[in-house]
């Protein structure tokens, strides 16, 4: 069991993929509280904004896994399709999915009017997808922190 845990603790795929989230994570609070004029910890551990955690995150751990693995491994493969997915769908259906939420929530404000109980707690998630600019900004996030990583674990 130690052995488990001190493999998983100290596996440079793993810790390069989390700091990537953290990274981006903590840029993501820091650059909202810049524009807004206002703290949120919500965006430290929230979807969406600047810049993309998910992004960062697969990104980092496709580099790691080609600096370490090589391009032709199968290792690398997956972790790039992976990477090619989750970026893909942060800009496309989860990005639809908050502008879907922010119309919805206007029209929930309009029917608030009326007397339906229903309606009062009802608030959707807005901050689910990125921009292609949030994500790319995750994407370097990414590619930088694996660098640096690598020349850390070699």
């Amino acid at each position: 069991m130690k052995e488990y845990i001190f493999n998983m603790i100290t596996n440079p795929y793993l810790i390069t993929a989390v700091s990537s989230w953290a990274i981006a994570q903590i840029l993501k609070t820091i650059i909202y509280f810049i524009v807004n004029k206002k703290f949120d910890i919500n965006r430290l551990f929230g979807d969406g904004g600047m810049p993309s955690g998910h992004s960062a995150t697969v990104t980092s751990l496709a580099v790691i896994t080609s600096l370490m693995n090589g391009t032709g491994s199968v290792d690398f493969a997956i972790a790039a399709i992976l990477a090619i997915v989750v970026c893909h769908d942060a800009m496309g259906v989860r990005r639809e999915t908050g502008k879907q939420a922010v119309v919805i929530n206007d029209l929930i404000e309009i029917l608030r009017l009326s007397p339906k109980d229903e309606l009062r707690e009802v608030k959707l998630k807005e901050f689910v997808g990125h921009t292609p600019v949030q994500v790319f900004a995750g994407i370097m996030v990414g590619i930088a922190n694996a660098v640096i990583m690598y020349f850390l674990f070699t």
